[in-house]
């Protein structure tokens, strides 16, 4: 058999095996027939299709905020994005260990469990993704001292504080990557009467993006749809536009670490001095985010090495005992 690891994401879904390490890193989207609810494509090939597809073809994001929304679609999701990667002779109902956020359901937990079931795995383990995110990005997570994690994924934003391989304190906001891209969505047609797609707002926050300003700071031409004519346009939006539009987002992120910094045991809390925050996940990336945290919490806060890999890194660990 076959262990696997799994980071289940609302923006990407990876896969880790300890024979050949990420075998899979998908967008979790796929392009489903409302016809007869068949499963057209998933991850890259469908992504492209987002805001592209005739009335009949609807792309679909089955998990939302972190969390699964539909069980059914997601199972459907990964087991074809299974099965491209694993030859069908060795997916013998392997053993998963699929990540969590921290702040989730016990039925939002079931939900995983099933999907992934249904996907083709046997026994399944759920880690949650904040410890996962520590040993992943090479935290000394089982010593007494505290060390501490800030996970900004595509559905949620984690920070927590983990001392003896336990998560002492734990806190959790369904604010992140998804909900970026949403603010620079409505600031555009707010700001510019033109409606863009998820996928270029995307595009938006991660070239000139930032939440400090910077030098030679750029702007970006941008296409869509102009509000009212309903016709083809165009706008310039420029960095100082996306930190405007990201502010209040970035506000609740700030806030989830700030409380979780005022849970921290007085003890632990010294330990972070020294010790610092690290940052993992695809939301981390934005420009000037840790900057912008080591200055609100007076924490020194560094950059994991490999962020987007470091949760699914350490549930492969966690895998592997």
């Amino acid at each position: 058999m076959r262990d696997i690891a799994i980071d289940l994401g609302s923006a990407n879904t990876l896969v880790y095996t300890k024979e050949k390490g990420i075998i899979l890193r998908e967008p979790s989207v796929m392009a489903v027939d409302r016809r007869n609810n068949e499963v057209l494509a998933v991850g890259s090939e469908a992504k492209e299709m987002l805001g592209r597809t005739p009335e009949l073809i609807t792309a679909v994001r089955p998990l939302r905020n972190g969390v699964i929304t539909d069980i059914d679609m997601a199972a459907a999701m990964l087991g074809r994005m299974l099965r491209k990667v694993i030859k069908a002779s060795f997916f013998v109902r392997p053993k998963a260990v699929v990540c969590v956020p921290s702040g989730c359901t016990e039925m939002e937990r079931s939900a995983v469990e099933e999907a992934v079931r249904q996907s083709g795995a046997g026994q399944v383990e759920l880690t949650e993704e904040p410890m996962a995110a520590a040993i992943g990005a090479g935290l000394p997570v089982k010593g007494a001292e505290g060390c501490m994690v800030v996970d900004i994924g595509g559905g949620t934003t984690e920070a927590a504080v983990i001392s003896r391989q336990e998560l002492v304190v734990s806190r959790s906001v369904r604010v992140a990557g998804d909900a970026l891209d949403e603010a620079v969505v409505r600031f555009v047609r707010q700001k510019y009467s033109l409606l863009i797609g998820d996928s270029t707002a995307e595009q938006l926050k991660r070239q000139i993006g930032s939440v400090c300003p910077y030098d030679n700071e750029e702007s970006m031409k941008v296409k869509g749809r102009v509000l009212g004519s309903g016709l083809p346009g165009e706008a310039v939006v420029t960095a100082a536009d996306i930190r405007e539009a990201v502010g209040e987002t970035v506000s609740v992120m700030l806030e989830c670490v700030r409380a979780a910094l005022e849970a921290t045991p007085p003890e632990l809390c010294a330990d972070l001095t020294d010790s610092g925050m690290i940052l993992t996940g695809g939301g981390a990336l934005l420009r000037g985010l840790d900057k912008l945290l080591a200055r609100e919490t007076g924490v020194q806060v560094r950059m994991a090495e490999e962020p987007l890999d470091c949760v699914v890194k350490g549930a492969a660990k966690r895998c592997r005992g």
